[in-house]
């Protein structure tokens, strides 16, 4: 049964593993007038407004949560195939519970990534079939049924590569002079846009859809975003060492876009300046 609440009341947002990508989400509610509360082990390291539940989401007890939203960031200690299921199994399950024992979510929302996607190449979105070899992709496969399963009205939200915040790894390798080029097709989105379009499934007026691509408007050869940061640096461009036909896959973000969400970094070009200014 769905939680009664009045549509005048704030809705209270539940953030399992709230950590960067949680709070970014939880700050943007709270400044909705909404209710956020982060769920992670040191509740200390988050920010004014939250209300936090201390709790290790792969072990220990777990209070039951009452929400309206839910939102799944979690992060796994270890990236290897046991920390995997730990974290991505093993808490996503025991949050579930926790969060079910109290109602049914209005709106509930994933984070799971695109990695799911293997080895596959070209142009990939929601209606690719997936089936990875490796572990970690089976894994996060395994957590998404197990989501949707426990609340098939959700939202899988499969995210790529996250950049935007301080210490950003490619703005310090181009710095250093040592950043290869490998000749592939690359995937990203910043870590604003990624909250803003979490933020955006929970409260659009129209249901949404059970899986979407998170990334930005423009896959970009590797190449051309580290050459990009280069000339903004104003250092060499490192020497070229890509294959003549690039590889790898190009993330489509079309049915995300559909739906309404404005992006603040289309492409790499807004995302990296801000990115350079934030690193300074």
């Amino acid at each position: 049964m769905t939680t009664d609440r009045s549509d005048a009341s704030p809705l209270r947002a539940v953030l399992l593993g709230c950590g960067d990508l949680g709070i970014r989400v939880g700050t943007a509610l709270l400044a909705s007038g909404h209710e956020a509360t982060g769920v992670r082990r040191n509740v200390a390291a988050l920010p004014e407004g939250f209300a936090g539940v201390s709790a290790d989401l792969a072990a220990g007890e777990v209070p039951d949560l009452p929400a309206d939203l839910l939102v799944i960031t979690m992060t796994p200690d270890r990236r290897d195939p046991t920390g995997y299921r730990t974290t991505y199994v093993d808490g996503v399950r025991r949050g579930l519970e926790a969060v079910l024992r109290a109602g049914v979510p209005r709106r509930a929302v994933l984070v799971s990534s695109t990695s799911v996607y293997g080895d596959l190449e070209g142009d990939l979105d929601e209606t690719t079939t997936v089936a990875p070899q490796a572990d970690r992709p089976k894994i996060l496969l395994e957590s998404e049924a197990l989501f949707h399963e426990a609340v098939p009205h959700g939202s899988i939200l499969r995210l790529s590569g996250l950049y935007g915040a301080a210490g950003n790894r490619l703005v310090r390798t181009v710095r250093e002079g040592a950043n290869p080029d490998p000749g592939r097709w690359t995937n990203r989105i910043h870590r604003e846009d990624a909250a803003t379009a979490i933020v955006h499934l929970l409260t659009m007026p129209e249901e949404p859809a059970d899986l979407y691509v998170g990334t930005d408007d423009e896959p970009a050869l590797a190449g051309a975003v580290r050459d990009f940061v280069a000339d903004s640096l104003g250092v060499a461009r490192p020497t070229p060492t890509g294959a003549v036909e690039p590889t790898g896959r190009r993330m489509l973000n079309a049915r995300l876009r559909r739906t309404g969400l404005q992006l603040r970094y289309p492409t790499y070009r807004e995302g990296y300046r801000a990115q350079l200014e934030l690193d300074g």
